[in-house]
């Protein structure tokens, strides 16, 4: 494979597939492979890691079974050496740490996020009207909110503790890829990824 070092920030990259079973879905284990990655780059929070979801398509709401980590061949280094992937490492097939391969594009990963979620409205109005959570749910119900038509993944934040929808956009395709920082979350309104 004829390999190009387009960027020492990002010429290298890790896939980690994934898989279900009987008593976990796809998706249940690609949200606890994600929650643990986040954990696992929020305690090493220098924003050089980013992901992609290369089986993701546009218009469906499904990201695929398959997670991309991007980054130079020692960031990458040092994240798997920690095996943050812990239990969930029964469920996923991870890759060789391998060169980015020369022909390419480029795009941003980043996280959208709602006006408010029901959960945040629900805790508001409970805090301000000492109103119980049955309550809450009954004035504010889930369908309340305007929803986006985005894939999203169930995460716990590191920082708040708060279980909520990580939203996820992949931007449109780039010839030219931009450097820049990205979250605990590996997402960058800004910063590109490799897209192959």
């Amino acid at each position: 494979m004829n390999l190009i070092r387009i960027d020492l920030f990002m010429d290298h990259f890790v896939d980690v597939t994934l898989r279900g079973d009987a008593e976990f879905s796809v998706g249940q284990v690609l949200a606890a492979a994600y929650g643990r990655l986040h954990r696992a780059l929020a305690a090493n929070d220098h924003g050089r890691i980013g992901i992609s979801f290369p089986e993701h398509h546009a218009g469906r709401r499904w990201l695929g079974p398959r997670l991309r980590i991007h980054g130079s061949w020692s960031d990458l280094s040092g994240l798997m050496d920690v095996r943050w992937l812990g239990g969930v490492s029964d469920y996923a097939d991870v890759s060789q740490i391998s060169g980015v391969p020369s022909t390419m594009q480029h795009r941003t990963v980043r996280r959208v996020q709602i006006d408010s979620s029901p959960e945040r409205l629900r805790r508001r109005l409970m805090h301000r009207h000492q109103i119980d959570e049955v309550s809450a749910r009954q004035r504010i119900p889930d369908g309340l909110v305007g929803r986006l038509d985005l894939p999203w993944l169930q995460v716990h934040s590191s920082s708040s503790g708060q279980r909520f929808r990580l939203f996820i956009e992949h931007g449109p395709l780039q010839q030219a890829p931009t450097r820049g920082k990205y979250s605990t979350y590996g997402l960058s309104a800004t910063a590109t990824i490799p897209w192959f």
